[in-house]
C-alpha cells in the first residue's frame, strides 16, 4: 500500500469540497500542486472521477520526480521531505474527504444499507483489529461482522480485502460454498456463519438478501408467559381503563415480543396478551411482596375470557408451573391465540 492509498484509507471525496480547496477541474479529474521544503520540492495531487488520489513529489532543482519517498530505506532528510508530502496529503484530507467506516466501496454500501433499514451501526470491539465491525440485533447477537483480513486466510490468494460474514441456517450454507465468491466461515462456526469477499463479485442486492436473512435468524421474536398475583395488583381492572401496563422485567424481554399474562387465583387462567413496546427501564422500588430496579412497558393487544386458556389447557401443552417469566415455544404461542 503507497503513501496515498494508506492515508486516504477508509474515506471518499467531497467533489464539491475540491475547487473551494484549490484544485482545478481538468477534463474528468482534478489536480493541485504546492511547493514545500523552502519552495524546493513540489508535491502535485490528482484525483480522478472516481476519487481516486495519486500524486508525486518533484524536485524542482533537478526537475525530476524524487522517488526516494517511496523507499522504505529512509535517511533523515528523505524522512522530512516524506513527512511534508504526507502532511499535505492530510490537509487534503480532513479539508476534502468524509471519513468511511470501512476500507472499499462496496463494504461501505452494505454497511450504509444496514445502518438505515436496522438502524445499526458497526461496533469497533478490537484494539488489535480497529477494522473489525460487529452489527448486533436482539440481546446483543451478531448477524454480519466485516473483518480486514489477508485473502490467504480464506483463499489461495495473497493480500488485504475486507469479508463479511453472514449467519445462515445450516441448510442454506453448503448450497452457497458451491457458488463463486463465497467460502467457509473465517474465525466463525462453519456450520452456522459465511464468509464473502467485498470485491463486487457477488452483487450488492444478492448480499443484502443474505444479511436480511441473517438478521431475521437472530431477531426472532420472543413468547413469554408472565404471572400476575391479584392480590397484590388489580390487572384485570387495569386493563379495562388503560391499554398500557409497566411491568417488573426481571428476564431478556426484548421490543416486540410477545408476553403472556396469567392471573392467579381466582382465575388461574391466562387473561391478556401483551406486545412489549420498551425494555430495561431504570426504576427504584421495593416493598414486602416486590423488589424491582427495571421495569418494562406492555401494549394490550387481546383479552380473553376466564377459563379459555385455563391452567389445565397449559399443563396439556408441558407447562407445569407458572412461577415466573418464562419462555415458551412459537408452536405453544401458536395454541395460545
Amino acid at each position: 500500500m503507497n503513501i496515498e492509498e494508506e492515508i486516504f484509507k477508509k474515506t471518499h471525496v467531497s467533489f464539491d469540497k475540491l475547487e473551494k480547496y484549490g484544485f482545478k477541474k481538468v477534463k474528468n479529474h482534478y489536480t493541485y500542486s504546492k511547493m514545500f521544503m523552502e519552495e524546493s520540492f513540489q508535491a502535485q495531487i490528482i484525483i480522478d472521477e472516481t476519487g481516486k488520489i495519486s500524486g508525486k513529489v518533484e524536485d524542482l532543482e533537478v526537475g525530476e520526480e524524487y522517488t526516494n519517498i517511496r523507499l522504505k530505506t529512509e535517511g533523515s532528510f528523505i524522512n522530512s521531505v516524506k513527512e511534508e508530502y504526507k502532511n499535505i496529503l492530510k490537509d487534503i484530507k480532513e479539508n476534502c474527504f468524509t471519513e468511511n467506516y470501512f476500507i472499499y466501496n462496496q463494504t461501505n454500501r452494505l454497511a450504509e444499507y444496514i445502518i438505515k433499514k436496522y438502524q445499526n451501526k458497526p461496533e469497533f470491539l478490537w484494539d488489535k483489529n480497529p477494522g473489525f465491525g460487529v452489527f448486533r440485533g436482539r440481546n446483543n447477537k451478531w448477524y454480519a461482522i466485516i473483518m480486514n483480513i489477508d485473502k490467504s486466510k480464506i483463499s489461495k490468494e495473497t493480500g488485504e480485502t475486507e469479508i463479511i460474514n453472514i449467519k445462515l441456517s445450516k441448510e442454506e450454507i453448503p448450497k452457497l460454498l458451491n457458488k463463486k465468491g463465497y467460502y467457509k466461515a473465517y474465525h466463525m462456526n462453519k456450520q452456522s456463519w459465511i464468509s464473502i469477499i467485498l470485491d463486487d463479485t457477488i452483487a450488492d442486492s444478492e448480499i443484502m438478501d443474505l444479511i436480511d436473512k441473517s438478521y431475521s435468524l437472530v431477531n426472532q421474536k420472543g413468547n413469554w408467559l408472565i404471572p400476575a398475583n391479584p392480590k397484590y395488583y388489580d390487572v384485570i381492572n387495569h386493563f379495562k381503563s388503560d391499554k398500557t401496563i409497566t411491568w417488573k422485567q426481571s428476564s431478556e424481554v426484548s421490543p416486540g415480543d410477545t408476553v403472556y399474562i396469567y392471573v392467579g387465583s381466582p382465575y388461574s387462567s391466562v387473561m391478556f396478551k401483551c406486545e412489549a413496546t420498551e425494555v430495561n427501564i431504570p426504576y427504584e422500588f421495593k416493598s414486602e411482596n416486590a423488589k424491582m430496579k427495571y421495569i418494562m412497558k406492555l401494549k394490550l393487544l387481546k383479552k380473553y375470557n376466564q377459563g379459555d386458556i385455563s391452567f389445565k389447557k397449559l399443563n396439556s401443552l408441558g407447562i407445569r408451573a407458572i412461577r415466573g417469566p418464562r419462555k415458551i415455544t412459537e408452536a405453544i404461542s401458536q395454541k395460545l391465540n
